[in-house]
């Protein structure tokens, strides 16, 4: 999510004296045209940034500026993880927030410059989960939750470890007692959620534990196209530069998904406003489906 990558570029800043774009691109997992673009709305965010091109350049904060987080109490900076799904809304240019983080005095109660709601069904929900999660990670106690995935549901019991946003979703990563392995559960799929009693003794991560966005790779490229009225949806998703224009008006994007199943899912989204390319695979699974809806369709 683009708030979260923007956090995240401040982030390294602070602790860099200069980075490269490159390097940003590799660490957030995106193109250096899209890093181009954050660089481009955390400065007008209100907070300064330079970069210097040649040998030795790169992006930095502008000397003698620092971001100081102890003006925040723990439970505010909580508060701001926690909104972090809906921060999107936020207008591109926040300077009350900025002068809050670097210091400065503020004009405004925060509640009357930003309002964040976890809006759709889970918003009500969704809060209570993560406070729980956090308080079973930070307390070292088992959870227990009904599950609902691809192949069916199932109850499980949790050693939780971490509470990760990625991807506009909240997982749960964790360490299955059935299965004994860690897992990565998405929030939305995960109810009757209880913290037990019962403790247990934090196990080494494996090596991969670390990289938590390589489980949720989008090494499933595709190719499609889209009727022009699909524009808003396109941008809305991936920004207005994910998509070129075809000699016939139609909008054609290469984009990447977990796998075969979440892209034929979001394509079938746009009923007949979207074309396949490639792969041949995935056009395969798309017409299966159709067919399918067509069966159940006439059946009725």
């Amino acid at each position: 999510m683009k708030t979260d990558r923007m956090l995240g570029i401040i982030a390294v800043l602070q602790q860099n004296k200069r980075v490269t774009a490159p390097y940003l691109a590799e660490r957030f997992e995106v193109s250096r045209r899209t890093i181009n673009r954050d660089i481009e709305d955390i400065c007008r965010a209100g907070i300064p940034i330079v970069t210097t091109q040649g040998k030795g350049g790169g992006i930095a904060l502008m000397e003698g500026f620092r971001l100081d987080a102890s003006v925040f109490t723990v439970d505010e900076l909580r508060n701001i993880l926690t909104g972090l799904r809906t921060l999107e809304s936020v207008t591109p240019r926040s300077p009350g927030l900025a002068e809050k983080l670097a210091g400065g005095k503020r004009e405004l109660p925060l509640e009357e410059e930003l309002a964040i709601n976890l809006s759709s069904f889970y918003k009500a929900s969704l809060p209570e989960k993560i406070q729980l999660l956090r308080e079973a990670v930070r307390k070292r106690k088992l959870v227990t939750f009904h599950y609902y995935y691809p192949k069916g549901e199932e109850e499980k019991r949790v050693e939780p470890y971490r509470v990760i946003f990625h991807w506009s979703d909240w997982y749960l990563y964790g360490y299955c007692v059935r299965r004994q392995g860690f897992r990565l559960y998405k929030l939305q799929r995960l109810w009757e959620l209880e913290l037990l009693e019962e403790g247990y003794r934090p196990r080494e991560f494996p090596e991969e534990a670390g990289r938590f966005c390589a489980r949720l790779a989008d090494g499933y490229r595709i190719t499609a196209s889209f009727d022009p009225q699909m524009k808003y949806r396109l941008v809305e998703e991936y920004g207005p530069d994910c998509y070129t224009v075809l000699p016939d008006g139609r909008l054609e994007a290469e984009l990447g998904f977990t796998g075969p199943e979440r892209a034929a899912e979001w394509l079938l989204s746009f009923g007949g406003a979207a074309r396949v390319t490639a792969p041949e695979d995935l056009r395969r699974r798309i017409r299966q489906a159709a067919e399918e809806i067509l069966k159940n369709d006439n059946e009725t």
